[in-house]
């Protein structure tokens, strides 16, 4: 497996890290923990390094089916976790909204220490900004973590350029996790720029657009009642209609690189910037030994611009997440 740098902080990572999230049933199916412990042994054994988890993901349950499943790997592998949402720390119930006081990324770091099982978190993000918490005070903290040895690198998630200048000020940002992949190329605007001048990696997260981009999904397709997407606007069945043609697109690609759908999609971000280490998530291990093959996929310059300009006639339908969500990143 090719290995990438994060940035210019120094952390070196597989170039396709493995999104954890979906071990967490947020996609309508219940994982069994020894499957979930399996894979994420196999996808190590197949190259990935950068596994990544959140407090939130069960709440907690996430946290400690990675920590268990990479622990006699544990000096091989970079785990990331986030802090940021207003969790009780004992009983792991939701209160709502963000919560990224000082005093409360320390109690959470610690907890993620142990379920993890590790004696320093690998890459520490805040998961949504707090605009009740200066992003000063925020970086203050997991700067107080990182000289403790809790902590060793420092990242935000769905924040804005802005808010990353500041927070880079005050400790430096190893990286900017957003969502990002041909179906959704927001942070191209101002994210991309930014990171790139401040020495700062990009992870990509839903690289494959929820599964969208992999061409499985069509009007057809019924998900489960619990299955998140089913709160999403771009997977109302007129936004995926009218998205199919992106899917066509990536299908086209596919066919003559004698590669599919998904590798398709992952080569394209792969070749977007040389710091970009997406983080596609399943439960299949054949679909990780898939998604680690695209770094075997070639897409020349040529490739690209013909992607270009077929995927900028498209107008694609539907807002990324819902409203409520939408509100709570700073993009």
């Amino acid at each position: 497996m090719q290995k990438r740098k994060l940035g210019t902080c120094g952390l070196e990572v597989s170039a396709i890290g493995l999104g954890c999230m979906s071990l967490s049933n947020v996609y309508g199916s219940n994982v069994d923990k020894a499957a979930a412990i399996s894979l994420l042994r196999s996808a190590f054994e197949n190259g990935v390094t950068f596994f990544d988890t959140a407090e939130a993901y069960g709440p907690f349950t996430n946290e400690t089916i990675v920590g268990e499943a990479l622990a006699p790997i544990r000096d091989k592998v970079v785990i990331a976790t986030k802090f940021g949402f207003d969790i009780d720390l004992t009983t792991g119930e939701r209160r709502g909204g963000v919560n990224s006081r000082p005093e409360h990324i320390k109690a959470v770091a610690e907890a993620s220490l142990k379920r993890l099982g590790v004696e320093v978190i690998g890459l520490f993000y805040q998961h949504r900004v707090d605009p009740a918490v200066p992003i000063e005070d925020v970086a203050g903290a997991v700067k107080e973590l990182i000289k403790e040895g809790k902590v060793k690198y420092f990242g935000l998630s769905e924040a804005g350029a802005q808010t990353i200048r500041r927070a880079h000020a005050v400790q430096s940002i190893t990286a900017v996790q957003s969502e990002y992949s041909l179906w959704w190329r927001g942070p191209e605007a101002e994210i991309l720029p930014t990171l790139e001048e401040l020495g700062i990696g990009f992870v990509p997260f839903s690289p494959l657009g929820a599964g969208f981009l992999t061409g499985k999904i069509d009007t057809n397709t019924k998900f489960d009642s619990s299955d998140f997407r089913t709160k999403v606007p771009r997977f109302s069945p007129q936004a995926l209609k009218a998205n199919m043609a992106l899917v066509d697109i990536v299908r086209d690609v596919a066919a003559k690189k004698k590669a599919t759908p998904a590798q398709i999609a992952l080569v394209w971000l792969l070749a977007q910037k040389p710091w970009i280490v997406p983080i596609p998530g399943t439960t299949k291990l054949s679909r990780v030994q898939e998604n680690l093959g695209a770094v075997a996929v070639e897409l020349t310059a040529s490739d690209l611009r013909e992607i270009e300009a077929t995927t900028s006639k498209i107008t694609l339908q539907g807002a990324r997440l819902p409203e409520s969500v939408l509100k709570m990143t700073g993009l």
